[in-house]
């Protein structure tokens, strides 16, 4: 495969991703503004700040509210992560990679921003925003699932795969790295009162509700959220999941082409890492700490596969 094939396809599938983990941020926001106002701008700080964005949008707006934030993250073009950049730029990619593609597939990256550019064209009002926030999450989805559904076993569908769960940590990590300090150990010491509110908008935001709640019938507390969210290998969202899946689809790709590559080292060496420690290990040694050092080790790993595969050529 082409340098650039393997590349259009690994960052189309990151921006859709990457689409949808905006869409659940902002439904988590939403949910906070609407149940505590008082509390509402600095979620959406935090939001923006998880989101990589926080100095990109002081730069346009002196203050952070509600319908300011969304708009920047959902339609603004000058916001390079906005909703509709992702989109604009998982369809650019698609286009670039189409021979490549199933119709399916490409007929459903299509579909998405033909439907999101028409959605996001005006400024949206809040009664709308639950809608638009679904049909977001559900191109994402129908997305993934023509990719399931239509594509060969190949290096192409790998390289899909690796882009998906690559930006999927990489948003998770992130979120936490931000709400660290709810989830610090000493929580639990020195008896504070669960805040609820907060602990939703942590599920919420990595789409790990429902699925926290099946598994644990205790309230919520900082070491299960904590494990479930890194090292649950039941959670398709936990750092943990999200690795041993990279894992398997490189050397998916390793195997197709008769040889490693260095970026199978790398990802080996994360995933031996979740295999050999525990979330006590983690609070032991720093939560902060440990998502900072994982956060530097995916960079590695995202840059050492660019060069591995060749994406510029």
């Amino acid at each position: 495969m082409l340098g650039k094939t393997a590349g259009g396809v690994f960052w189309m599938l990151r921006y859709m991703e990457r689409s949808e983990n905006t869409a659940r941020m902002i439904d988590a926001g939403l949910r906070i503004s609407l149940t505590r106002s008082g509390a509402a701008d600095g979620e959406w700080t935090s939001i923006l700040t998880a989101l990589g964005v926080i100095n990109a949008y002081n730069a346009n707006y002196e203050t952070v509210d509600g319908p300011r934030v969304i708009n920047f993250l959902l339609r603004d073009k000058a916001n390079h992560n906005s909703v509709i950049s992702a989109v604009e730029a998982a369809r650019t990619n698609a286009r670039m990679v189409r021979t490549a593609l199933t119709r399916e597939v490409w007929e459903a990256v299509n579909e998405c921003w033909m439907d999101l550019s028409e959605l996001l064209a005006r400024p949206i009002n809040q009664q709308d925003l639950p809608d638009i926030l679904s049909t977001i999450r559900k191109h994402s989805a129908f997305v993934r699932g023509t990719l399931a559904g239509t594509m060969v076993r190949n290096d192409i569908y790998n390289f899909a795969r690796v882009g998906t769960f690559f930006e999927r940590a990489d948003n998770v990590a992130r979120i936490m790295d931000v709400k660290y300090y709810i989830l610090l150990p000493s929580i639990l010491h020195v008896g504070s009162a669960t805040d609820n509110v907060q602990w939703e908008s942590i599920l919420r935001s990595t789409s790990a509700s429902r699925a926290y709640q099946t598994l644990h019938e205790n309230e919520h507390n900082p070491r299960d959220i904590a494990r479930f969210l890194i090292l649950d290998h039941r959670l398709p969202r936990s750092l943990a999941f999200c690795y041993r899946k990279i894992q398997r689809n490189l050397q998916h790709i390793a195997d197709d082409y008769g040889q490693l590559a260095p970026c199978n080292g790398l990802v080996n060496g994360i995933c031996q890492k979740f295999d050999n420690t525990s979330i006590d290990l983690i609070f032991d040694y720093g939560l902060h700490e440990f998502i900072t050092d994982f956060l530097i080790e995916s960079q590695s790993l995202g840059r050492q596969i660019e060069v591995d595969f060749r994406f510029s050529e």
